[in-house]
């Protein structure tokens, strides 16, 4: 394998970090002292610079106004952003607009996805069904309604394509839970299963007649919703039944979510390291202590685990390249590490910085509720690992 980044993917890293640099992590009401959501919105100034910056349409094609890169380039720009808690709905935009792209029909593409690239729609996903135990595809229904009729008042506006159905429509029902940035969204992707058990992505108005938003809180402080679908109707199109198109959409944003993790690690452990180097123990900075230095060595080493299996799952999923396990593997070994390692690097990091880590006037504990989050999003080690033994029972190595 060759980590060696493309002068593109490079050029990417370096336009995030100019955006990210100006980022305070607490910009916003401390979660641990909110007793809602900390804000109402996304950070939309930040989402205009990425905008201006190219970054939102860095994974589209030219047509549609982007610059046409691969997974690899979206999990750096994602790292970038964890490391200042960028709360925009990054990984969720982009990782639709792709899917739509790959396996979306054309015409609806071509509406959508230039406004996604300048900042002017917002796009997520619901991928955690009803409990966030069971497939999310099983959560809601998609049922075909012959019986639609044209609506000849509605506009060509793709912003009100989701109000009204063609003679081919498609009725939704059923309820998505923890959907992120979903008060902040246009569109939202929603998995489904039709009739005959087929798995499917809709993609869904927000303001579509007989959808619900229940608020919800995340771990981070960040408003979530449950979606609840009554009777949602969609046209033909905006319906994406390619085989496998809801699958490797999960697949991406797990791999974007284990970007997240490493991105809120790196700076975790810089910040265990500048404090444990300053604070002093009986005449000496506790870095030098053995047991302080071994833990931190430990949490080192997990973020090189987390780095390697990002970019050999990324790296799959970017060239399709075959392997000894399907693409699903690596990224089921990539999320282990995720989720365990940011769980390990926070938990240290609040150990050796004391009393001075539960401070609610300096940021760790904002890492510490977001790392939270991320080991949870798109199933916890345990999940993976399940999933892990299940393809290597199937797929017997050496």
């Amino acid at each position: 394998m060759d980590f060696t980044f493309t002068e593109e993917q490079q050029a990417a890293v370096e336009a995030a970090r100019a955006v990210f640099s100006g980022v305070e992590p607490d910009g916003v009401p401390s979660p641990a002292l909110t007793p809602g959501a900390v804000a109402e919105d996304v950070d939309r100034p930040l989402w205009a610079q990425l905008a201006a910056g190219d970054l939102l349409g860095l994974t589209l094609a030219p047509e549609h106004g982007g610059a046409g890169l691969d997974p690899v380039a979206l999990c750096l720009v994602l790292r970038e952003s964890a490391k200042v808690l960028a709360r925009v709905p990054l990984l969720e935009t982009c990782a639709v607009a792709m899917s739509l792209q790959r396996d979306g029909d054309p015409g609806l593409a071509a509406e959508l996805l230039p406004r996604v690239g300048r900042g002017e729609l917002v796009l997520t996903v619901g991928a955690n069904g009803r409990t966030g135990h069971d497939p999310a595809e099983l959560a809601v229904t998609a049922l075909r309604d012959s019986n639609g009729k044209n609506d000849p008042s509605s506009s060509n506006d793709s912003s009100d394509a989701g109000h009204h159905s063609d003679s081919s429509a498609w009725v939704l029902d059923g309820v998505q839970s923890g959907v992120p940035w979903a008060h902040s969204a246009d569109w939202i992707a929603v998995p489904a299963h039709t009739a005959d058990g087929r798995a499917v992505l809709a993609l869904v108005c927000r303001t579509a007649e007989g959808v619900t938003l229940i608020e919800q809180v995340s771990t981070s402080g960040e408003l979530f919703a449950e979606v609840r679908l009554d009777g949602v109707r969609i046209e033909d199109r905006a319906l994406i039944g390619t085989p496998g198109a809801w699958e490797w959409l999960r697949a991406l944003l797990t791999t974007g979510t284990c970007a997240l993790a490493l991105g809120l690690g790196e700076t975790v452990l810089s910040m265990t390291s500048e404090y444990t180097g300053k604070r002093e123990q009986f005449g000496f900075p506790i870095a030098t202590f053995q047991s302080v230095a071994v833990q931190a060595a430990d949490r080192y080493i997990d973020l090189g685990a987390m780095e390697v299996t990002l970019w050999q799952a990324a790296w799959r999923i970017s060239t399709g390249t075959a392997g000894a396990l399907p693409v699903a593997g690596d990224i089921a070994v990539a999320k282990i590490w995720a989720s365990d390692g940011v769980r390990r690097i926070v938990q240290t990091a609040q150990h050796l910085h004391g009393g001075f880590g539960a401070d609610t006037d300096y940021p760790l504990h904002r890492f510490h509720a977001w790392a939270k989050q991320i080991e949870l999003s798109l199933g916890p080690a345990a999940a993976h690992e399940e999933a892990l033994g299940d393809l290597l029972a199937a797929h017997p190595l050496g």
